[in-house]
Parts: C-alpha cells; sequence; structure tokens
C-alpha cells in the first residue's frame, strides 16, 4: 500500500502541469539564484515567470576555471542561440568576462566557457522534471526541454542575466 501511495504522489509530481510563459514577450532579464534554485525572467521590468533549475555538481561559489564545475556568478548577457545543442536547445551565457579571465590566469588554469540555459541531454527528455533533484551540469543552468523550448523563443539576444550566490 505504501508503495501504492509513493508512486502515486511521484507520477502526480511528473504529470503536474507547470504555469506557461505569456505568448508575446519578449524577455529582457533574467534573475538566477542559486541558493534558491530558482530563475526569474522579467520583461520590462514585469516578472512573467519563475522556474526551478539545476546547476553545476559544485554549485557553490563563483566559478573560478575551467573543470571546477560551478556555476558562474554576477552580470553577464545573452549571446547566441543553439537550436542543435547536446542538451536539447541552449542559450549561451557571456561567459568569461575579464574578470573572469584575470582570475583564472592567476590560478594558471583556463576560464572555460560554454556556460549555457540548456534542457537535458538529448534522449533524456523523460527526465523531466526529476533533473532538479540534484546539480548535474558542468557549470549550466539546466532547465526541462518543455522550458527551454518556451525560453528559446522569448529571451532576446542582449538579454541581462544576474547570477546571485
Amino acid at each position: 500500500m505504501i508503495f501504492i501511495i509513493i508512486l502515486l504522489i511521484i507520477a502526480a509530481y511528473y504529470f503536474y502541469p507547470e504555469s506557461k510563459l505569456p505568448k508575446g514577450k519578449e524577455i529582457d532579464r533574467i534573475e538566477v539564484f542559486k541558493s534558491k534554485r530558482r530563475m526569474k525572467v522579467y520583461s520590462e521590468g514585469v516578472l512573467l515567470k519563475t522556474y526551478r533549475i539545476s546547476l553545476g555538481k559544485n554549485p557553490v561559489g563563483h566559478k573560478q576555471f575551467e573543470g571546477d564545475y560551478k556555476t558562474p556568478e554576477g552580470i553577464y548577457s545573452i549571446d547566441g542561440r543553439n537550436p542543435n545543442s547536446a542538451f536539447h536547445k541552449n542559450l549561451g551565457i557571456s561567459y568569461p568576462n575579464e574578470n573572469d579571465l584575470e582570475k583564472a590566469k592567476r590560478l594558471g588554469k583556463p576560464a572555460g566557457g560554454d556556460i549555457k540555459i540548456h534542457g537535458l541531454r538529448n534522449g533524456r527528455g523523460y527526465i523531466s522534471k526529476f533533473h532538479r533533484w540534484r546539480d548535474w551540469t558542468a557549470g549550466c543552468i539546466a532547465v526541462t526541454d518543455a522550458e527551454v523550448d518556451e525560453l528559446y523563443d522569448a529571451v532576446k539576444i542582449g538579454a541581462e542575466i544576474q547570477v546571485y550566490p
């Protein structure tokens, strides 16, 4: 009986519909709150939607160098779109900036790059919301495939993204 109850709870979580992003709105600002695993998107100062996210495997602190599995903190911009990503689709984040490059150089390591907002690895979309149960990326911000689909169309290139601890 307990097994059936647990199974029903999991099924309800998996199939419970998420709110949709309003149609026709252009996202010009994104805020990421790493400690809360939340990402908020705005159009002209109006909050449109809050997403639950996963981060890099080592999420505490600012990204220092390539391979540290941290998600960068600071102010960046959305600098590209890729419909052919290994992770469904993605939006590029302008990491590293000059400060990031300088810090990594002082450590004698490459700063890395390729930080994105992306969906799930291709072929793994069935995981859906369960990906949120742990941080699993190499430093990117992960949402479900359905969520990255709506973001992909709505986020304008050049939109500001601010990542908080």
